[in-house]
């Protein structure tokens, strides 16, 4: 199933390292020590109770012939440790792979039916247009019925989409209509995945750094599945292409439906539960968008991310406007992703789950800064250093993870998650789509270098409204108010 995000859950065979402690989003001062309970008066003529037996200690496993014991799995280790997210990670990378292959040969069927640039064109952004639609519209499902029966359903509908595609007596309106139902099943796959990564990792470090594989999975097929997919074109058919998916699809569905548990739907409680599928999708958006948290940090999600996209969005006619070859183009395509990549198994790896807390406002503060470098027009060398650098500054998403799943109360993760996940893209879409007007009536490297201005002025904005919507910098302004009300009514 298309897109980076969570899937149901099994547990796993071996049980996974316990969750570090998850970090508050800013740095807490240590508590004080419990000091027990308060001694007790004795009547000095009645014996002392016995003092309690202590437990047996557990048995701590004899170090094998060759040294001590093996040591508990960390970070990404500790993920894949867990036996269902294993299946997890193996469908989302099958999917995945399918869906970028079969865009690619979709892309060219269309184009070798029609000759229409246009419509060639258009069916790529079909895949981003129908993710709002989906999201605010069917995000009930995700919290209204099982995580692991949605998801199968999810990947098999998609399957039968793409099959239909195969058939040659399939127009192109068909294609096409066929391309936006898949898209807008993808938002409630993902945010059901999302959701149920709770349920199989819990809400901690581990599900955290599972999120972060997922996404790394779904940048790095960009790279990947686009060379797969020129490849098979090479030695089959656009339809033999599109065949691949179908099969990457019902794997899919069959690892999710036996490596995974199958857990009951979550509590849907509280305005709109119990009503109709539209009136809980559009119930759960309105709750989520009118929490002043929450919505500052799935704006925190979305507007950096709309204004990234600009220089990919026009890297064609920058390389052109630099006198770039094609191969150079293509280094400019991959260089974000190579940023992200890196910068995010970094953080993920090598710092703790409170350090990571600690540089999300920071780098998400600054994270696009690097492509005010495009204002002087850089060539290649210089504009590939500035969309790597770009591109890492997308690894404060990792903490920001945690926050968001802190904040959505149990009975709206699916839903929440389903709207991040839909929104995300369409803001992405939109980005680009406003790259490119802008375009037209201003020089590129100016479109970019405006576009990360602007983007970090909203960026500010955003980290000033997120640290105001902390939970302990309102608790502790609600504290200082109420004994500043005291201190006056004397």
């Amino acid at each position: 199933m298309p897109t980076d995000s969570p899937a149901p859950a099994d547990t796993p065979r071996t049980p996974p390292a316990p969750a570090a402690p998850v970090p508050a989003p800013f740095p807490e001062r240590a508590a004080l020590p419990d000091p027990g309970p308060a001694p007790t008066l004795r009547d000095p003529d009645v014996p002392a109770p016995a003092a309690p037996v202590p437990a047996p200690a557990a048995p701590v496993p004899a170090p094998g012939p060759g040294g001590p014991a093996p040591a508990t799995p960390r970070g990404y280790r500790a993920v894949f440790a867990v036996a269902e997210f294993r299946a997890v990670f193996a469908a989302h990378l099958l999917s995945l792979l399918g869906v970028v292959v079969s865009e690619l040969a979709l892309t060219v069927l269309v184009y070798d039916l029609t000759g229409s640039p246009l419509l060639s064109a258009l069916t790529f952004a079909l895949g981003l247009l129908p993710y709002i639609v989906g999201g605010t519209l069917f995000a009930g499902v995700a919290d209204r019925y099982p995580a692991r029966r949605v998801l199968v359903v999810c990947d098999l509908l998609c399957a039968a989409c793409v099959a239909v595609m195969l058939v040659p007596a399939t127009p192109v309106a068909g294609l096409l209509a066929l391309r936006c139902l898949v898209a807008a099943i993808a938002p409630v796959f993902t945010g059901t995945r999302m959701a149920a990564l709770t349920d199989i990792l819990g809400e901690g470090d581990l599900y955290v750094l599972g999120r972060s594989l997922l996404r790394i999975v779904s940048q790095s097929a960009m790279l990947i599945g686009f060379g797969a997919g020129g490849m098979l074109l090479t030695v089959l058919s656009p339809r033999g292409a599109i065949t691949v998916t179908v099969v990457t699809f019902l794997c899919s569905a069959a690892l999710l439906r036996f490596g995974t548990q199958d857990r009951p739907a979550r509590a849907t409680t509280g305005e709109g539960a119990g009503g109709t599928l539209l009136k809980e999708s559009l119930s759960g958006a309105r709750l989520v968008l009118g929490d002043r948290r929450i919505r500052a940090l799935m704006l925190l999600f979305w507007l950096p991310a709309m204004f990234v996209v600009a220089p990919e969005a026009l890297a064609a006619p920058y390389a052109d406007a630099i006198g770039a070859s094609p191969a150079a183009l293509g280094l400019l395509l991959c260089a974000m992703a190579v940023g992200h990549i890196g910068a995010e198994l970094f953080v993920g790896s090598a710092l703790s789950p409170r350090n990571r807390s600690r540089i999300v406002l920071p780098v998400a503060a600054v994270g696009l800064l690097p492509l005010l470098v495009y204002a002087v027009r850089p060539g290649l060398p210089l504009a590939l250093a500035a969309l790597a650098l770009a591109g890492a500054g997308a690894a404060y998403v990792i903490g920001l993870d945690q926050w968001f799943v802190d904040a959505v109360p149990q009975e709206l993760r699916g839903r929440a998650m389903t709207l991040l996940t839909a929104g995300l893209m369409t803001v992405q879409g939109l980005g680009m789509a406003l790259a490119g007007l802008a375009a037209e009536f201003f020089p590129v490297h100016q479109v970019v270098a405006g576009s990360g201005i602007i983007g970090t002025v909203c960026a500010l904005l955003l980290v000033a409204e997120v640290r105001r919507t902390d939970p302990r910098r309102m608790s502790y302004t609600e504290e200082r108010d109420g004994a500043d009300r005291h201190v006056t009514s004397r």
